[in-house]
């Protein structure tokens, strides 16, 4: 098996080292209250939350159409990605589990600061959040 040179993919040795690592980032949706967060805000990354007051971000259901498990069917047991929340007004959202989800910390995020998450495959259907940084 080769590694790919050319125009696609990671290249070991190849460009300039003191370069930035680069990687994607959609614009992340904005809360602004209550809400169900999507698969596609885990998977980006950072969730944005605007709002003066506090409200919950329910994490969405691991299981079933849509949920993690459907949308990250390549996850395996300890497989884990993290995210962070971002608030950026006076108000402090909380996350609450969704269906297959076990809190690990609080979930509650602090007013204009960043805390970031991650989240572990721990079964078939089951997830456990972290809290992992402020």
């Amino acid at each position: 098996m080769s590694l790919p040179n050319g125009a696609g993919g990671y290249q070991v040795g190849d460009g300039n080292i003191n370069q930035a690592l680069l990687g994607v980032q959609a614009i992340p949706t904005a809360y602004t209250g209550a809400a169900t967060l999507t698969v596609l805000d885990l998977e980006q990354g950072l969730i944005v939350y605007t709002s003066g007051s506090g409200n919950n971000l329910a994490l969405p259901a691991v299981t079933g159409v849509g949920g993690v498990d459907d949308r990250v069917d390549s996850a395996r047991v300890n497989s884990c990605f993290d995210f962070a929340v971002l608030s950026t007004g006076a108000g402090a959202a909380t996350l609450t589990a969704g269906t297959g989800w076990t809190l690990v910390g609080s979930g509650v995020c602090e007013a204009a600061k960043a805390v970031g998450f991650r989240a572990v495959k721990t079964g078939v259907g089951t997830y456990t959040l972290y809290r992992i940084a402020n």
